[in-house]
């Protein structure tokens, strides 16, 4: 026979927003694959950008990274700075509209780079170095959708743009392409340790979060039940 009880009712309400607060802890826990820094100026020439890619599986390791460079919008004289334990491949593109430079007219450009060899372990990341000798003017942005593949064969797809909302569910990197001076520094990113106590510490909220929901769900159910005995008892 099913028994029904008001209190075992609100016991269930209470572990659901238990279970709930697991899952958004989980979701805060997350992160992807971004460039920096985060914006640089419009047709800024010889700087530099870094792809931060962080490994999300706990029981594989990234073992290959494919950055694609947009070409109707072309990053100009990408040079790929040597990283320990992984190979770097360039792949260029013919362009459908040449760009027109001081040195000549240009026809070809960057529009992957794969990076291969080396090994992203579980809670660890690489930042992958790329120089370029002049960034597009005609754009407000650059999108650089990136695929990340595991040593389980699994594939990461951060391709989905940015629509102006929420942040999709798999961000593509973006660099923000602003008004100013081409040639001055862009703003300094973050440090690496600051980088990485950000990390940890929303990483421990996010922990905080999902054991504090567990404790509620247990404390909700052990109510639940006492005030059930208490009635039937009252009721002997």
């Amino acid at each position: 026979m099913t028994v029904t009880h008001p209190t075992l009712r609100r016991a269930a309400a209470v572990t659901a927003g238990a279970a709930a607060i697991v899952l958004l802890a989980a979701g805060a826990a997350s992160a992807h694959v971004t460039v920096h820094p985060e914006s640089y100026a419009k047709g800024a020439t010889d700087g530099v950008l870094t792809f931060r890619v962080p490994n999300e599986e706990d029981s594989a390791s990234t073992t290959k990274v494919q950055v694609f460079l947009p070409t109707d919008h072309p990053v100009l004289g990408v040079l790929v700075h040597p990283q320990d334990g992984w190979t770097a491949k360039v792949t260029t593109a013919k362009l459908k509209t040449p760009v027109k430079t001081d040195d000549g007219t240009i026809t070809e450009a960057a529009s992957e780079i794969t990076f291969t060899g080396g090994r992203i372990g579980a809670g660890q990341y690489e930042d992958f170095t790329v120089a370029f000798g002049q960034l597009p003017d005609d754009t407000g942005q650059l999108v650089f959708k990136t695929l990340q593949t595991y040593s389980d064969g699994k594939v990461a797809r951060w391709i989905e743009e940015p629509t102006g909302g929420a942040e999709p569910e798999n961000p593509a990197p973006v660099l923000k392409l602003t008004a100013g001076d081409p040639t001055a520094a862009p703003a300094p990113a973050k440090s690496t340790a600051t980088t990485t106590q950000a990390a940890d510490s929303s990483d421990s909220t996010a922990r905080g979060l999902g054991i504090a929901g567990l404790v509620a769900g247990v404390l909700g159910l052990a109510a639940a039940a006492f005030a059930l005995v208490r009635s039937r008892g009252a009721r002997s």
